[in-house]
């Protein structure tokens, strides 16, 4: 069980990015395989606020180009969607006094980290270091992982 973050699915997405290649393979690796994996609403609507900026992605994707990627995500066996539970207000204030500095954008990675801590879900395939933050997050870059370490760390 896993999350996988935005960064990463841009990547997957942007052909014309560096690391297309290796977060391409563990996106399609990940969405032929049967184990658990996610994502949040929050990053999925972020992965759409990026995708469709002409100032981040060129040329930018219409919104309709960038949901059909989504679709494609949540048509994927085993991909769920986390969602916050009763317990979401107990665990971010949990989550908050682990990280005393938080602020700024770690607001955003630190709502991911509270869903993965209710969920019991403690890896993110990820380039975002800031996830390092948070105490009980295993941070993977599957940038830095060769073709069959997607395999490997999903324990398949």
């Amino acid at each position: 069980m896993f999350v996988v973050d935005t960064n990463v699915l841009v990547y997957a997405a942007n052909a014309g990015s560096p690391f297309h290649p290796s977060c391409k393979e563990a996106l399609e690796s990940w969405r032929r395989a049967p184990g658990a994996w996610y994502a949040t609403w929050a990053i999925l609507y972020e992965f759409l606020r990026v995708t469709t900026h002409p100032r981040v992605l060129s040329p930018a994707w219409t919104a309709g180009q960038a949901w059909s990627f989504v679709e494609c995500l949540l048509a994927s066996p085993g991909f769920g969607v986390l969602v916050a539970t009763p317990r979401h207000a107990a665990v971010a204030a949990e989550v908050l006094r682990e990280v005393p500095h938080l602020c700024g954008n770690l607001a955003h990675d630190a709502h991911t980290a509270v869903l993965m801590r209710e969920h019991g879900i403690r890896r993110v395939y990820t380039r975002d270091t800031d996830f390092h933050r948070f105490p009980g997050v295993e941070v993977i870059d599957p940038a830095a992982l060769p073709p069959e370490g997607h395999r490997l760390l999903r324990g398949q």
